[in-house]
Formats: C-alpha cells, structure tokens, sequence
C-alpha cells in the first residue's frame, strides 16, 4: 500500500513562476547556474545552489552557505513572491517535450514507506550528497526540491488524473484511496533528496511534517528516459586498432557514416578518431539470470570500460564523464574532437520496466544509468517540514 497525502504547499505567484522556478539543484555546475541566475534576483538557484551568492572559491558545504540560502528562501516569502496554501491540497503536475507529454500527482510520501521499502530504491547514494541534503533540507526547514517516483499504471488513476485536469471537484479522499490500492512506488531520480528525508524524520522521530517528503508521482508508461551517454579521456595505452580488434571479439562491430543513436538493447554506438562505429554485443557476453549485469551500462563497464580502458571504479574514477542523452550525439563528438577525451560510447536508454524488475529485486544498477526527462524544476513546490 501506498501513501500520499495532501499538503500546505509553498507556491511561486503565477506571474513570477517563470522567473523563479529552476532545474534541478545538481543538474547544472555551481558555475552554471551562476551565469544563468546572474540577472534575476527571483531566481531560485539562490535557494538551491546558495554558493553563487557567495565569493566564487567558497566552500559549496560551508555553514555560510546553507545560510544563505535559508536568507532567500526567507525573503522570497516575506515580499510573497512565494505563498503557502491555506489549506493541504494535491496538485497535478503536466510536463511536455516536443511530443512527449506526462502527468503526475504532487503530494507528499511517507518516509516510513522509504525506510521500508515500499518506496524502492535502485541506486547507491554518496555520503557526502546526501549530508548536503540534509543540511540543505534542516537550514530551510522545508524540502524544495521534489523526489521523482514512479508506480505501475492503473486505468483508475489515469481516469481521476484526466477528470481532475478537466476541471471536476477536488476529490482528495479518492486520490488516497487509490493509491493505496499500488502495492509499491519506485524512484526514478531524487536517491539523495530521500535518503536525506529519511534521515530527517528518523531524527525528528516524525514531528511536524516531516513524517512525509514532497515527491512527483508518474505512471511508468509515461515516463521518458534518455540514454546517459560515457566519453574517456584515455584508451589506456592502448591504440584505437587493439580497442576494434578487442570489441570485435565481445560480438559485431560495423563502420558508421553517421552518428550511432542506438535503437534497441545491447547496441551501443563508439566514436574514436573522428569515426563512429556501430557494436552489439553478442549472446556469450550477456548473462541470462542477472537483470542487472544484462544491463547495457553493466556490459559496457565490465567487459570495456574496466579490462579494456581501465574505468575500475566509474564512481571515482576521474578519466571517465557522463553525458546526459538531452546533450546530444554532437556533444560527444565535440568532447572526442576536442582531444580532450579519447573515446565516446552512445547508449540505448535503460528501460523503465528493467528499472523496476531490477528495483523490486533489491538490486542496485550501475551509476548513471538513467536520465529522465523532462526535469522537475526546483521551487515549483516546497514543502515545510
């Protein structure tokens, strides 16, 4: 059983959402996201990512800064560029991306249910990310940045969904009851921001409101996930000749004419030298019994990218970078191009029925093997707590 709850959200005015509301707080650099609020006090990087208040060489994790963002969350609501609900209501959310479109329920989920698995997890998370979190989540006392869940879809909930955005009564009591009725919710994106939740309301031991954490619910069947592309600085010492010769006997490798946008499981597409090869991997290299190493990202990492370029560890290791699929087959040529980087592979995106056979198996897949799009943006809904 499932439980979401209706809450008191902290809303930007609809006249200043466009300038207040932002991408996600990790999804740009410190510099980044600099440059993009650098004219526009509104924006809600100041809140988010508070170090580009600050002097450039500060410490992302100094006490001044989760101050300082705590100051502007304070003076977003003082001068009510931002507004809390009078009373706890749910909120569809509706997001759409050249022809994809998705809608999802905001409301608050139980911490509980993530400590104990109902609300399952498929990735590690790092201590560090996630003390920021929680520090960031404890200055502001509330959680601005929603966790991205997903359930399996049921006709009832897409019916109540598309009646409600219609424009039918608000019927919270019904929203409840159906979603208990899901037997299991799963993350998409947003590791970090739950555990970080988790941590919070095992420390409060659930007073207040922080008993729930603000999350985004999407029925699987609309979720749209991008390939999460990998590019080396490096072969190894090895030359471009020994790499083909090697990937030719992991299965089929073919010259391209063009760039290698992957079109089905197990095909990934190498760029090396200014020329893009086509390779899939053959039956002997997949394992029949293991969901999680017939992964694509599993495959790359444990037959390429550590015997053959030496990524040992992709989550430490510094030669290795991870390119978001919104980025483009381009960026990978540029990043090869610009010799900075040795070899680029493109990727088939992970499935969302994989994610949760691997997630409700307890499993735990590779680092970066999803990107979801489109984003939820940052402090389109806050949550106190």
């Amino acid at each position: 059983m499932a439980t979401v709850k209706p809450f008191r959200a902290i809303r930007p005015q609809a006249s200043l959402a466009e300038q207040i509301c932002e991408l996600p707080y990790d999804v740009l650099s410190s510099s980044e996201a600099r440059s993009q609020a650098a004219d526009n006090p509104l924006s809600f990087f100041y809140v988010s990512k508070p170090e580009i208040d600050l002097p450039e060489d500060t410490n992302p994790y100094s006490n001044q800064v989760y101050e300082k963002g705590a100051q502007r969350f304070q003076a977003l609501r003082e001068q009510e560029a931002l507004f809390q609900e009078s009373a706890p209501c749910y909120y569809l959310y509706r997001q759409i991306m050249g022809g994809h479109s998705q809608m999802g329920l905001v409301a608050s989920s139980s911490c509980q249910e993530y400590l104990d698995g109902t609300i399952k997890k498929h990735e590690f998370t790092r201590p560090d990310k996630e003390n920021d979190r929680v520090r960031h989540i404890e200055s502001l006392n509330a959680q601005t940045g929603p966790v991205f869940l997903t359930y399996r879809c049921t006709p009832e909930l897409d019916e109540l969904f598309r009646e409600q955005s219609a424009g039918e009564p608000d019927l919270i009591a019904k929203v409840e009851s159906s979603f208990q009725l899901i037997d299991r919710l799963y993350i998409a994106d947003g590791h970090h921001r739950s555990a970080a939740a988790g941590r919070i309301f095992e420390t409060r031991q659930g007073e207040g409101e922080s008993s729930g954490f603000l999350t985004v619910l999407f029925p699987h069947n609309q979720m749209q996930i991008l390939a999460y592309n990998r590019a080396v600085k490096d072969l190894n010492g090895k030359r471009p000749e020994e790499i083909l010769s090697a990937l030719q006997g992991l299965g089929t490798l073919e010259n391209a004419d063009q760039p290698v946008n992957p079109s089905h499981k197990h095909e990934i597409g190498i760029y090396m030298a200014h020329q893009w090869y086509r390779f899939e991997f053959g039956a002997p290299s997949i394992p029949e019994k293991d969901p999680v190493a017939a992964l694509d990202v599993s495959l790359l990492q444990d037959h390429v990218l550590d015997p053959l370029l030496g990524i040992e560890d992709p989550r430490k290791s510094q030669r290795i970078s991870f390119v978001g699929g919104i980025r483009g087959l381009s960026a990978l040529e540029k990043m090869v191009d610009s010799e900075d980087y040795a070899i680029a592979c493109s990727m088939h995106p992970t499935s969302i029925v994989d994610l949760m056979a691997i997630a409700d198996a307890d499993g735990i897949m590779p680092p970066k093997s999803t990107w979801f799009e489109p984003k939820l943006k940052d402090g389109m809904f806050t949550q106190l707590i």
